[in-house]
């Protein structure tokens, strides 16, 4: 695996799992919907939304030799408002996978979401974090709902018996989107790997005829629900004890809408903007969810998160955490678990330095006042 002694920020981490990862691997993890627009805004969205520019606005003399990071998330104690969001098939870049990435969770004292098409097993996963030493961190399952909803409450049952702590049930791919490298690369997994919550063949991802064309959107296409409505979040709450958070949502109209539907939670996504090119980056749109919700549940965020800045940024205008997907990938590529130790606490040192420099030393401290919109007007 390659060194990344010289990493100092989650791009120069990316620079060194291109070096490491096969081409098809590379672009499945890094690429976005159709011409990536909104892949871009994910991040730009940080610095300059629209035609204007996030600032931060800094309170001074207020002692900051101590800021504490910690806080409760669904009932849980975690070390900081920054958790691991749900990627698949964690295998393509590490062998350790998934199991690496929790004993990193595990270790930082953090959450991590599980995706369904994990390359381990959900019991494997809780396994590799209850028996690593560290501060200790939490599970959760992020949820497809598939057209066999028996298989799907098999999942559900089988986190609930292994430990997870809350169900995060992704509601924005009735359809894979349009990702033209994938479909270019023809991608489908590396033929030593499957999606290991899956007995059969078929379901998990291992053999099949998927032609010139991506072999996931296939995959989509032939197993999960298109038909997913409102109704099926009751439908899933009536079937699990466990936290039910809805991940995809990024208009108010819709959140309002979960709340009436009694969600846990919201976790504003656009997928990492791998589903419809062109919506709005999540930053761009979470004041508008959290103004929705009216305090009914918590609202969580991940897309474009690759500073200690935008973490506090995002917590400002609402958020109570933020995931991050890609960056855990590179760290992972990188050096397995070490990797994504180091990305976790670069990201937490980053997101410590920031507080201090704006006058928070707690996260009580992080309010609305800390941000302000500028209009950016030209030099010429």
């Amino acid at each position: 695996m390659a060194g990344n002694s010289a990493c100092v920020c989650v791009s120069d981490f990316e620079v060194e799992a291109k070096k490491v990862l096969p081409k098809g691997i590379y672009d499945y993890y890094r690429s976005g919907a159709e011409e990536e627009t909104t892949l871009a805004d994910n991040v730009a969205a940080f610095k300059s939304p629209c035609d204007c520019r996030w600032c931060l606005i800094p309170r001074v003399l207020r002692d900051v030799s101590s800021v504490d990071l910690s806080l409760s998330v669904l009932g849980q104690q975690l070390s900081m408002p920054l958790c691991v969001a749900a990627t698949a098939m964690q295998r393509m870049a590490h062998p350790d996978g998934e199991t690496a990435t929790a004993r990193a969770c595990q270790a930082m004292g953090t959450g991590m979401m599980v995706s369904s098409w994990a390359t381990s097993t959900i019991e494997e996963v809780m396994s590799a974090m209850t028996t690593s030493p560290g501060a200790g961190g939490v599970l959760w399952l992020q949820l497809y709902i598939y057209k066999d909803r028996e298989l799907t409450l098999s999942l559900v049952r089988r986190a609930e018996e292994a430990g997870y702590k809350a169900i995060f049930v992704t509601v924005d791919t009735p359809y894979l989107g349009r990702r033209l490298d994938d479909m270019r690369n023809c991608f489908k997994l590396p033929s030593h790997l499957r999606l290991s919550n899956f007995s059969t063949d078929a379901l998990a991802f291992s053999e099949g005829d998927y032609g010139s064309d991506s072999g996931l959107a296939v995959y989509v296409a032939k197993a999960i629900d298109p038909t997913l409505c409102w109704d099926d979040i009751h439908w899933l709450k009536k079937h699990t004890h466990l936290p039910v958070i809805v991940k995809g949502i990024i208009n108010g109209e819709d959140a309002a809408l979960a709340v009436k539907h009694g969600v846990d939670g919201i976790l504003v996504s656009n997928h990492g903007a791998r589903q419809l090119d062109g919506v709005p980056a999540t930053l761009d749109v979470l004041e508008e969810v959290v103004g929705a919700v009216q305090g009914c549940c918590d609202v969580y965020l991940d897309g474009g998160v690759r500073r200690g800045t935008d973490v506090i940024k995002a917590l400002a205008l609402g958020a109570k955490a933020v995931f991050i997907g890609r960056p855990v990938l590179w760290g992972l590529a990188c050096e397995g678990e070490q990797g994504v130790i180091k990305v976790l606490q670069l990201l937490k040192d980053e997101l410590i330095l920031a507080m201090a420099l704006a006058g928070c030393r707690s996260l009580s401290e992080v309010n609305r006042s800390l941000v302000r919109s500028v209009k950016v007007t030209s030099r010429i």
